[in-house]
């Protein structure tokens, strides 16, 4: 929306909070978007009314919707898990039935035992409530589970401190921090096999 990338940490934080409020009952979902992209463009130094943050919103969604697609790595690694056998469900902080709309339309749907959406369970990673409930729906204990996720905090820190193996996928490479304890990371899905056979079932066992 505003040609610039370095605008996502933002978009992300404000994101987190709009959602955090929806899951509270503060908004709903049909408008909490366009209160979202209100509030973007506010912090931004650009005040639009809500009509007009509802026409960019929209605009945003189309062109979304117009060029999901997936990394790669993703529909090899599936195919990999799904030939072990393992159990799998997708945990999303998305807040609407648009996200099943995309999981179904990227062909993602017939990979998972269970997905689990925040606005639908009302609570949102890195809550601990919902990678338990992900791992009841599994079947799982969350000691036995491994977690998968590109945020930090919210995905591998979350699972990490609900009990799982929390892995850090890090696509854009190392950052020169310390990653923080218990913790693994993975620049690619192609690197996951050998992690969950030769790292974490050890570290199982």
């Amino acid at each position: 929306m505003v040609g610039n990338a370095d605008a996502w940490s933002l978009w992300q934080r404000i994101t987190d909070d709009h959602v955090s409020r929806q899951l509270a009952g503060e908004l709903q979902y049909e408008s909490m978007r366009n209160i979202r992209t209100q509030a973007f463009f506010a912090a931004l130094g650009e005040e639009l009314t809500l009509q007009e943050a509802t026409r960019r919103e929209l605009g945003r969604q189309e062109v979304l919707t117009s060029g999901w697609c997936l990394f790669p790595d993703v529909i090899p690694m599936l195919d990999w898990l799904r030939a072990t056998g393992l159990p799998i469900a997708a945990i999303s902080n998305a807040s609407g039935r648009h996200q099943r709309v995309k999981i179904a339309q990227l062909g993602l749907s017939e990979y998972f035992d269970a997905v689990l959406i925040a606005g639908e369970v009302g609570c949102a990673k890195p809550d601990r409530v919902i990678f338990h409930t992900a791992c009841l729906a599994l079947g799982v204990s969350p000691g036995d589970t491994v977690h998968v996720g590109d945020r930090l905090h919210a995905d591998a820190i979350g699972a990490r401190d609900a009990g799982m193996h929390g892995v850090w996928i890090n696509r854009t490479g190392p950052t020169g921090g310390t990653l923080p304890a218990g913790l693994s990371s993975i620049t690619t899905l192609a690197e996951l096999p050998e992690l969950l056979v030769c790292e974490l079932s050890t570290a199982s066992a």
